[in-house]
């Protein structure tokens, strides 16, 4: 009995790492013209990109929830650092699959001044091609700096280093002018 539970989780761990793999393989990639998608924001208003590109650089990072420690880092980190985005010309949306209320009462909660998406379907999550971790339990963590013409320039992917992330875009965005 012993021998056909670890084999029928070695089965499981071996789909998911090639299911991961192939979804993966899809991905967008630097020079990509970023996918053009539209959600709800924490006020629930409709984002639209089409209408961001052209105005400024973005940052869009896409983070697993709302209210988890790294998460949490993260979002502080751009908070913090967001005067150095809007000098940059940038402006910053965060995306994870919570609800817009949750979105509301964290960017409330932490002072967020930027935007944040509900991406609860994940469908935008699957359409950048972002890849899950620890055999696809947990969302990825991961940026992309998109220029003005909509040409992702720097993708910067790490769960373990949240608050790399907003200083890995200011790096890139200081490079683009």
């Amino acid at each position: 009995m012993k021998f056909y539970i670890i084999t029928f989780i070695a089965v499981v761990a071996s789909a998911l790492f090639i299911f991961q793999r192939m979804k993966a393989s899809h991905k967008i990639e630097v020079g990509s013209i970023v996918p053009d998608f539209s959600l709800y924001d924490q006020k629930g208003e409709l984002f639209q990109l089409a209408t961001h590109l052209g105005k400024h650089n973005l940052v869009i990072y896409f983070y697993p929830k709302n209210d988890t420690p790294g998460c949490t880092k993260e979002a502080c980190t751009f908070r913090d650092m967001y005067e150095d985005f809007t000098n940059a010309g940038a402006e910053v949306i965060g995306i994870s699959s919570d609800s817009r209320k949750s979105h509301s009462e964290f960017a409330s909660k932490h002072k967020l001044p930027f935007t944040l998406l509900s991406d609860e379907d994940k469908e935008v999550r699957r359409l950048f091609g972002v890849p899950t971790n620890f055999l696809g339990l947990l969302p990825g963590r991961v940026t992309y700096i998109v220029d003005k013409q909509g040409t992702v320039r720097h993708i910067f992917d790490s769960q373990s280093q949240a608050e790399k992330h907003a200083e890995e875009s200011i790096r890139i965005l200081k490079s683009l002018k």
